[in-house]
């Protein structure tokens, strides 16, 4: 392409679909799925609770954003690690639960569409699936301890990610020289560590063939920035939310889109900031995923675009470029 400086290719700015955004993306809890079969008043008195908490946050968002501000509920299934599981039994316990409760779910995805995730039209898979997972591992980039020596494998190969230094005490290069202990280390720490060591994956066979078992915190982490719509495929957003039609829901996982818009006038899915509702026994989770997202070497003409789109609203939203500062959490008791 010609300019009256020279010449630049056109491929040189590479094509990126943008996506609209809400203000504020609210999780509203999470459940074990034999919880929704089987203990039905506890989901139904925790969503009871919920409704209250989404309220007061959506006054807080037009507060911040304006009386117009836009605010979207979400909800996720784990049947990544429960794929035996019938959709069939679950999917109308759980609404049925959250519509007694009076609580609006407006977008309902899969935890295994953060692994791969399939396109689909018309509520119909097709393609071969995107691997969502390989993709954010493959952007993960390790800090090494000073000074490394190499002797640990890389995070691509040991499937484990850290936030500083491990202690030395099962250093292999120490095996022959004695050396006094040396305690793990966390980076950038204020006075003392508060060390965590990741595990993102495993390895594992299925049907004879090998296969990765990505863990719960790397899941977590990938569902982070699919609702802060950071994530693209070949430059197209991976998530698009099927409208949910009223037909009964199929019996395998696999044939529920990986995200369903349950409400036709809900905001869009993906926010500039997500805000999760979840019992306490998920604040290691989501420390893990903390982590996992500061390891990350994310699109900068992603984060330009959306950064963009934040200041052309009619009130401006000032989007952070660290990714974890658009997170926000409310850890409740009892859950």
């Amino acid at each position: 392409m010609r300019n009256g400086q020279g010449y630049s290719e056109a491929t040189e700015q590479p094509w990126i679909a943008p996506v609209p955004l809400s203000h504020l993306s609210i999780e509203v809890g999470h459940f074990y799925l034999n919880q929704i079969t089987n203990e039905p008043e506890r989901v139904r008195s925790e969503f009871r609770r919920m409704v209250p908490l989404v309220t007061a946050f959506t006054e807080s968002a037009r507060v911040q954003f304006g009386p117009n501000a836009r605010v979207s509920t979400c909800y996720l299934v784990d049947d990544y690690f429960q794929p035996e599981s019938d959709p069939l039994d679950t999917l109308p316990r759980l609404l049925a639960a959250a519509d007694e409760a009076g609580l609006v779910i407006d977008y309902l995805a899969r935890e295994s569409g953060c692994a791969k995730s399939s396109a689909f039209v018309d509520g119909v898979p097709v393609g071969a699936p995107i691997p969502i997972a390989e993709m954010v591992a493959a952007r993960i980039v390790s800090e090494p301890a000073p000074p490394d020596n190499g002797g640990r494998p890389p995070t691509a190969q040991s499937g484990w990610l850290c936030n500083g230094r491990r202690s030395s005490d099962h250093d292999p290069t120490q095996a022959m020289r004695t050396r006094r202990y040396r305690p793990p280390e966390e980076f950038g720490r204020r006075e003392h560590s508060i060390f965590l060591d990741v595990e993102l994956w495993s390895a594992g066979l299925a049907e004879g063939a090998p296969v990765t078992r990505w863990s719960c915190a790397f899941l977590a982490a990938v569902w982070h920035l699919l609702r802060l719509g950071m994530l693209r495929y070949q430059g197209a957003a991976i998530v698009n939310p099927q409208p949910r039609r009223g037909e009964p829901w199929p019996r395998r996982w696999r044939e529920v889109p990986p995200v369903v818009q349950l409400n036709p006038t809900a905001a869009p899915f993906a926010a500039y900031q997500t805000l999760s509702m979840l019992p306490k026994r998920y604040i290691g989770i989501e420390h893990a995923v903390r982590v996992v997202l500061d390891h990350l070497d994310l699109d900068d003409d992603l984060v330009n675009i959306i950064v963009a789109q934040g200041a052309a609203e009619d009130t401006p939203v000032a989007v952070s470029r660290t990714i974890g500062e658009r997170q926000s959490h409310l850890l409740l008791d009892g859950s």
